[in-house]
């Protein structure tokens, strides 16, 4: 299931409590596109705000209304013990792979985020995706602490920053076949760290692109969970060998990686082009989430009519 694109759709909310009607709506647009894996619970589906019953939930509709579409859940917590139970809530739902990255308060260190990966690889019975997201949780994986994770069972993938991919993301012409550049590099290295059946996923939409041209196996897509043909549009021409037809559909977009980075991540926005989109009501978001400023609503909809995003 670690191939193409993964879809991470928000959880819509209505006045407090999700609205498990819209989620429905955006599981069955996912369904429909056909992508690779859905996350229902990532980042951008709101995991550490769920309860458990909730994360059962969310992951039962996205499990039953995926068509058969591998399913992936946030599993992360705070304290080894609720992952540990939130792992269980969600296999009982059926989901196919759990997503897990060292949530915290207090700073992790390495002894600990390697303790909680093993405690989960031991305990699940469907693989792991190891989730590295430095600029949220604060902690950075060594390459020593990947080559221990990747020996220890059930991990199936990786999800790592596209930042290596920066340089390329930023070109007007992608480097096709540039294997010296610093995403080929990154990925080269990581190759030879973790064992062959994990895959490496890129995250980080605007890298999305670069990274899939450089050869990631995966794009972990938050634009994906709303616009999921447009996604796999980018992603068929970097697999296709045509990094330039990727790279320019991704700088098509630019203007949402804009408010990506003003908005503190695409959270925000893909919950405002939901609702632009008539999955959800404003605001879909549960307090204290903001809706992102009327201007910036009003160029949203006009860059999604423009480019006719789907």
């Amino acid at each position: 299931m670690f191939t193409g694109l993964s879809a991470f759709p928000i959880t819509p909310f209505k006045q407090e409590a999700i609205d498990y009607k819209a989620l429905q709506g955006l599981v069955e647009n996912l369904a429909s596109a056909n992508v690779d894996s859905i996350c229902a619970i990532g980042s951008t589906g709101l995991y550490p705000y769920l309860t458990r019953e909730e994360k059962y939930e969310v992951a039962k509709l996205a499990v039953d209304h995926a068509k058969g579409i591998p399913v992936m859940a946030g599993v992360g917590a705070l304290r080894t013990y609720d992952v540990l139970k939130n792992v269980e809530a969600v296999q009982q739902a059926g989901v196919n792979a759990v997503l897990l990255a060292p949530v915290s308060y207090q700073v992790l260190n390495e002894e600990e985020v390697y303790g909680l990966y093993e405690a989960v690889s031991h305990e699940v019975s469907v693989p792991i995706c190891v989730y590295e997201n430095p600029r949220v949780t604060n902690f950075t994986f060594s390459d020593d602490l990947y080559r221990r994770i990747g020996k220890l069972p059930n991990i199936g993938a990786i999800k790592i920053p596209g930042t290596p991919f920066a340089k390329s993301a930023s070109m007007d012409i992608s480097p096709s076949g540039a294997i010296n550049s610093e995403g080929a590099r990154r990925l080269s290295s990581l190759r030879e760290i973790m064992p062959t059946h994990i895959a490496i996923g890129v995250s980080g939409d605007s890298f999305g692109a670069a990274g899939m041209s450089e050869g990631c196996d995966l794009w972990l897509s938050v634009i994906g969970g709303v616009f999921p043909r447009t996604v796999m549009r980018i992603i068929d021409a970097a697999q296709s060998g045509n990094a330039v037809d990727a790279q320019s559909q991704s700088q098509a977009l630019s203007g949402i990686w804009s408010m990506f980075a003003r908005n503190g991540g695409g959270l925000r926005v893909i919950a405002a082009a939901a609702e632009i989109l008539g999955y959800c009501e404003t605001p879909s978001l549960p307090a204290p989430f903001l809706p992102i400023d009327k201007n910036e609503y009003s160029e949203l909809e006009h860059i999604i009519t423009k480019l006719s995003l789907s």
